[in-house]
């Protein structure tokens, strides 16, 4: 995959709510597999779906695209040796080494596709209709489900949800938005209708922990109102918990987190700490390489280069 063929997947990965990075190659310097403008997709998974350069640049991209979408913010690299630029390296551009085996170089663009909030309404009121159009508005993802179709596929664990049903199917709907456990999820309701919904919740063998996440009534209170300004109201809980870190504003940048990494010891460039990555033990130490050149000059000359890293 190339070109707009690039492009077309990522508004595909855009329409199913998955987050994404875009990396794009904007300078290189020979001899670099990589194109100005060749363009890769990296999955949150760190799968890669394009072409961005060869076995030296691909996994420095992969891990740093991880780290884009895990922080939300776009990374400008360059993949190179530091000798090769020196002082030259503008502010805020990042360098990092790549495999001593090429005098290549490339600059990297890459930043962060996160999804649009999700939200799903449950019922068929006017203020459910109302909540839901308000939701597209601010560019969310919004989906209007009848109570009696609604169940814990439609929503995950970074859905926010809201009830209501007034009256229809309340209880069923709120057992299957609570098995799905969502991020929020809020109960269109007086504090005495919520309070005998979730005793029989309760007593249905729904744990305590989940339903004591049930807000009840969902919005700021604004007192009487309007079902517009219920609507109104809610929406604006929403934006204000997301606002303040309670809710999810981006992935979960787990493919980044918790990975282990190591400095190869002959060119010093980060990879993965795992068997990709070709390791040797020496003198109970496990070292790991980005390429088997590295790996190569590490064994004809070990103390040299355990040395170098010691001083490091």
């Amino acid at each position: 995959m190339e070109g707009w063929g690039v492009l077309e997947q990522a508004g595909e990965l855009t329409r199913r709510g998955q987050a994404f990075a875009l990396a794009t190659v904007v300078w290189r310097q020979g001899p670099s597999s990589g194109q100005q403008g060749s363009r890769a997709i990296i999955t949150e998974a760190g799968e890669l779906r394009g072409w961005i350069g060869g076995a030296c640049a691909e996994p420095v991209v992969i891990r740093e695209a991880q780290r884009v979408i895990a922080d939300g913010q776009a990374r400008l690299l360059l993949l190179g040796t530091p000798d090769q630029f020196g002082a030259a390296v503008p502010e805020g551009m990042t360098v990092v080494p790549i495999a001593c085996q090429s005098e290549g170089a490339l600059e990297v663009y890459i930043e962060p596709v996160l999804p649009a909030p999700h939200l799903v309404v449950v019922g068929r009121s006017p203020m459910a209709h109302t909540l839901a159009a308000l939701a597209r508005a601010l560019g969310w993802r919004a989906a209007l489900i009848d109570g009696p179709d609604f169940t814990a596929a439609d929503a995950g664990e970074r859905s926010m949800v809201v009830v209501a049903t007034q009256g229809h199917y309340d209880e069923e709907a709120v057992e299957q938005a609570v098995a799905a456990r969502p991020a929020y999820l809020g109960l269109v309701g007086s504090h005495r209708r919520g309070a005998a919904l979730l005793g029989y919740l309760a007593e249905r063998g729904v744990p305590k922990e989940r339903l004591d996440k049930v807000r009840v009534p969902a919005g700021l209170d604004l007192g009487r109102t309007t079902h517009e300004e219920i609507a109104v109201a809610i929406l604006a809980e929403l934006v204000q918990l997301r606002a303040a870190g309670a809710l999810p504003r981006q992935a979960a940048g787990a493919g980044a987190a918790g990975k282990a990494e190591a400095a190869d010891p002959v060119c010093g460039m980060s990879v993965a700490a795992n068997r990709s990555s070709r390791p040797l033990s020496h003198e109970g130490v496990t070292y790991y390489f980005c390429s088997a050149g590295c790996r190569q000059a590490f064994e004809a000359d070990p103390a040299a280069h355990v040395k170098k890293e010691t001083r490091c």
